[in-house]
């Protein structure tokens, strides 16, 4: 919000001057970026002092707040997206395990909830875009248009992020039904995705955005989801797909690495030869919470994690699948492409298996 130096006086009084001198005011109103001259002959707020002049400027600010409530607020869009949403249920997700925050994952789960409930069809399709219809009562809305490319791309890679930090099997199987979806109805026969569903409207071409954007392309997205999907499922399907989009984009991501920023990332995803974890254990108990924390301690970028209770059913996630306890302790089992180190109890071991590398030998 935009103000002059004679209504913060209005407003405060004799408490002006402190306030002005603290929040970068000038009588013709401070630069707007790209120019020399004030915003509109007003001042968009801008704290420039020390720390101890904030906290005995408090009160100050909650006065201009009350009155900048009376004001006229602004449109704001309240359109929900699928596709920004995922990115944010991601966000929160990886930041709840890794700062140990309740909070957190409680907005993820609670976001996941939602996009599932009211952006996806029952017959398994998304939309693109949600907004609470005002004539309804609070919390109901419509959804609308058929989902893009990047809507099923970001979500699947939300859902994961929210599997590896709650373990709940519902959230892993959404995320593979969902790529399955997408697989049916964006892959392109030469390999990679279109935008658009092989039913969405007709258009005059059927777009393929490769490049980042203000968000990273679908297209990568999507070959980053197969890679980490690959990884729970040892679905080798999924491997040919990401690996045959990522030969096609090689010479585009090293000629133009900053337009394709996310296709660097699935590469080097791709080339690390990426670490699956199994943990196999009651998820309260201690043991399988010290080998927890081992597999999630310091940066890892390259590896997936499932976690489960030994159970007689077939697991929901088939990297758990046919692994149990070893001596009646929870087990970790290290694996590369389904193929696994022996399983470890220990805590100590399992962090030295994870140091280790895989050694490549070039071929001539």
């Amino acid at each position: 919000m935009l103000w002059t130096p004679n209504q913060i006086r209005a407003v405060l009084g004799d408490e002006a001057d402190s306030f002005v001198a603290a929040d970068s005011f000038t009588p013709g109103g401070n630069a707007s970026a790209g120019s020399a001259h004030g915003f509109e002959g007003k001042n968009i707020l801008e704290f420039v002092g020390g720390m101890e002049q904030r906290a005995a400027l408090a009160e100050v600010r909650r006065k201009l707040f009350e009155a900048r409530e009376e004001r006229v607020h602004p449109g704001r869009d309240e359109k929900v997206l699928t596709s920004w949403n995922g990115l944010m249920l991601a966000a929160f997700a990886e930041a709840a395990r890794t700062l140990n925050r309740e909070d957190y994952e409680d907005v993820a789960e609670r976001n996941a909830e939602f996009l599932l409930r009211e952006l996806r069809q029952e017959n398994g399709r998304l939309l693109r875009t949600w907004k609470r219809r005002p004539e309804h009562a609070e919390g109901a809305g419509g959804a609308k248009l058929n989902g893009y490319l990047e809507d099923y791309a970001y979500l699947i890679e939300g859902l994961l992020e929210l599997y590896q930090t709650t373990f709940e099997p519902r959230w892993f199987v959404a995320a593979q039904e969902l790529a399955e979806t997408m697989l049916t109805h964006f892959q392109a026969p030469d390999g990679g995705f279109y935008d658009t569903s092989d039913d969405h409207e007709t258009l005059i071409t059927r777009p393929r955005d490769l490049q980042n954007n203000a968000t990273s392309s679908g297209n990568a997205m999507a070959v980053t989801a197969l890679l980490k999907l690959a990884g729970f499922t040892n679905e080798l399907r999924y491997v040919d797909m990401a690996h045959q989009a990522l030969v096609q984009m090689q010479p585009m991501m090293s000629q133009y690495p900053l337009g394709f920023g996310q296709w660097l990332q699935a590469l080097s995803y791709a080339l690390s030869k990426p670490k699956e974890i199994a943990i196999v254990g009651d998820p309260d108990s201690a043991d399988t919470q010290a080998l927890l924390r081992i597999a999630r301690d310091g940066y890892r970028p390259f590896q997936v994690i499932a976690l489960g209770a030994q159970d007689t059913q077939p697991a929901a996630i088939p990297l758990l699948q046919d692994r149990g306890l070893v001596k009646g302790r929870a087990a970790a089992y290290v694996c590369r492409d389904f193929t696994c180190q022996a399983p470890t109890t220990e805590p100590e071991v399992l962090q030295a298996q994870l140091a280790r590398r895989l050694r490549i030998v070039s071929e001539a």
